[in-house]
Formats: C-alpha cells, sequence, structure tokens
C-alpha cells in the first residue's frame, strides 16, 4: 500500500492538513511542528508528488514551452532542441520543470495557452517564436498571464523577451560578402510573417543601400525552414539569374540551395544562420551565423522566473551576442 499524507500524519501525531502545510511550507507552522513531519515523512519514505506539492503551494513550478511546429519539424531544426536545453538548464537549477506542446496553427496555440493557465498546470509560458501582430501575446498580456518570448516582439510594453540583434547580425553579414566582392547578393528569408525574417531582412537592405547597391527583387525568395523549400526558392531565383552570393536566413534553407547549387554546377557563396550541427559537415562546409540559441532558451528561462519568483529585474529583455563562422562557402 502506498504511504499517505494521513499516514504521515499519524505517526507525526499532527492533523493532515498540518502535513500539507509543512509540504507548502507555510510559515505559520513551528519549527518542531516541521521537524516532526519531516522525520516522519523520512521514517515512512514519503515524498509529495509534483500535483500534490502544485495544489499545496497554488503553484506548479512548471513552464510550459509553445512549439510553433510538429513533432516532426521539432526533431529536423536543431533551433529548438538547442534552446529548450538552454531553458531546461536553467529550470533544473531553480527547481522548475518543463511542459511541451505544439502549435501548428496560432489559434491552435491560443488554446493550448488557455489550457495551460487556466487549469494552473503551468505557472508560465515560453513562446519560442514571434509573428507580426502576434496572437498568443496580445491574449497573455491581456490575460496577464506571466510570459517570455524568443524573438522581438513588436509592442515592448509588458512583454519579457530575448533576441538576437537580427537587423545588424544580417548587415555585418551582406557587408561581409560586399567588401569580399560581391555585388549580386540574393537573399532567401523564412516566413514574412515572423518578425526575425523582417529584421534580418531590414539589415540586408540597408546594407547593400549604404554602399549604393540596388536591390533587386529577382534575388529575393521566402521560403519555410526546410530543405525542399530552400531548394526550390534557390531554383527559382537561378531560372532568372546567378547571384555570385547568396544569403539565407537558416541553415535548414542554406542546405537546400546548396543542393541546388552543387545541382546546377555553379559557384555562388553562401551564408546560413543559426550554425546548425550538421553545417560542418556540408560539401562545402557552410559559412553560418552562430545566434548561441542555447544562451536564448536560457535567459528566457532565467527572465520568466525572476517574474515568477517576484525578484527585482534590471531589465525586461536580454540581446544575445551572435559570431560569424566562417567556413568552406564562403571561402575562395
Amino acid at each position: 500500500m502506498p504511504v499517505t499524507i494521513k499516514d504521515v500524519a499519524k505517526l507525526a501525531k499532527v492533523s493532515p492538513s498540518t502535513v500539507s502545510r509543512v509540504i507548502a511550507e507555510s510559515p505559520k507552522i513551528s519549527e518542531e511542528t516541521k521537524k516532526r513531519v519531516y522525520k516522519a515523512m523520512k521514517e515512512l519514505n514519503y515524498y509529495p508528488n509534483a500535483i500534490a506539492r502544485s495544489l499545496a503551494n497554488k503553484s506548479s513550478k512548471t513552464l510550459g514551452i509553445i512549439l510553433p511546429n510538429t513533432a516532426e519539424d521539432l526533431f529536423v531544426n536543431p533551433f529548438f532542441i538547442q534552446a529548450m536545453r538552454g531553458i531546461s538548464t536553467y529550470a533544473q537549477k531553480r527547481g522548475y520543470y518543463i511542459m511541451l506542446a505544439y502549435g501548428e496553427e496560432e489559434e491552435n496555440e491560443i488554446n493550448i495557452i488557455k489550457d495551460y493557465t487556466n487549469s494552473k498546470l503551468v505557472d508560465g509560458i515560453i513562446l519560442l517564436t514571434v509573428r507580426q501582430n502576434d496572437k498568443a501575446i496580445k491574449y497573455l498580456r491581456e490575460a496577464r498571464r506571466s510570459f517570455v518570448v524568443i524573438g522581438r516582439p513588436k509592442n515592448l510594453e509588458n512583454v519579457l523577451w530575448v533576441d538576437n540583434d537580427n537587423f545588424k547580425a544580417m548587415y555585418d553579414v551582406t557587408t561581409y560578402l560586399i567588401e569580399k566582392g560581391h555585388k549580386n547578393i540574393a537573399f532567401i528569408g523564412g516566413p514574412y510573417n515572423l518578425n526575425v525574417t523582417k529584421d534580418r531582412f531590414e539589415g540586408y537592405k540597408r546594407a547593400l543601400e549604404i554602399r549604393g547597391i540596388s536591390l533587386d527583387k529577382e534575388l529575393i525568395k521566402e521560403a519555410d525552414f526546410n530543405e525542399v523549400k530552400g531548394y526550390q526558392a534557390m531554383n527559382e531565383i537561378l531560372k532568372n539569374k546567378t547571384p555570385s552570393a547568396v544569403i539565407t536566413t537558416d541553415d535548414l534553407i542554406a542546405f537546400g540551395a546548396l543542393n541546388a547549387i552543387k545541382e546546377q554546377n555553379k559557384k555562388i557563396a553562401l551564408v546560413g544562420f543559426n550554425n546548425t550541427p550538421l553545417a560542418a559537415y556540408q560539401k562545402p562546409t557552410l559559412t553560418s551565423v552562430d545566434i548561441n540559441a542555447e544562451k536564448l532558451g536560457y535567459n528566457a528561462a532565467k527572465l520568466l522566473i525572476s517574474k515568477l519568483e517576484n525578484k527585482k529585474v534590471d531589465k525586461n529583455h536580454y540581446i544575445v551576442e551572435t559570431k560569424l563562422i566562417e567556413r568552406e562557402s564562403t571561402k575562395g
């Protein structure tokens, strides 16, 4: 038979409600009573489960992570794995658990968030992407729920967020290619309803403008974050023009673009973003921008947990540094 709170109460000679208050770390219980209850718990090998503890504390000690992809895409795109590793690292330090959910569409995400927060399954929400006019952020703000976003929201009021300086990162990459002699530089971006794509495109555009290079719309394409779409976008560009260099906003897009370039036996410099592990194993190896996805996740969890624990924080966001990792795809 499993040991219950009643068994602990009987051995400690207190009421079951007193045991619950001890588990909840109530300051109204005397130290002497706490010692008796803890001693009884130890003798009976009783460990309150997470749900019982959360009911007692009115806190689940759990963070809900909302993934914007299907389970299949999660394991294809390493960004989410790396970000979650950072989240988990900090959460474990603070004694928090992680609960994952997949939202294939924006409305689906909001329904999941409502279920999580209204049922008190989680204390706070972490969103792993930001859309323009993001409905999930709008709901969380209006419902006054604790949350943090990996990405830069359009409206920064009452939002905790973590991001790279995506404008500067792309501006620097474009400048790097221009200084290597490239003028016809193509851009393959992720979905344009994402703020990260918008910010990186603005950085690309500004770098060209400052150096007097006209924007060529035939060299600009949109693609979902996968190899197939990257391959298709690159082939669409090559139908009309052959750029000397291509910048993509994600390594998975770059892998597809690289396949198209090799298939047509073209010599085109190529840069990706995220510096995923497979970038170093492409042929040629892929130059990519390391966005420190693990650090993004770590800082997101840090901001959210600090709020949940009512800690004083000096700022509502972190900007995580990026670094260009130069490899064969932009050399010679």
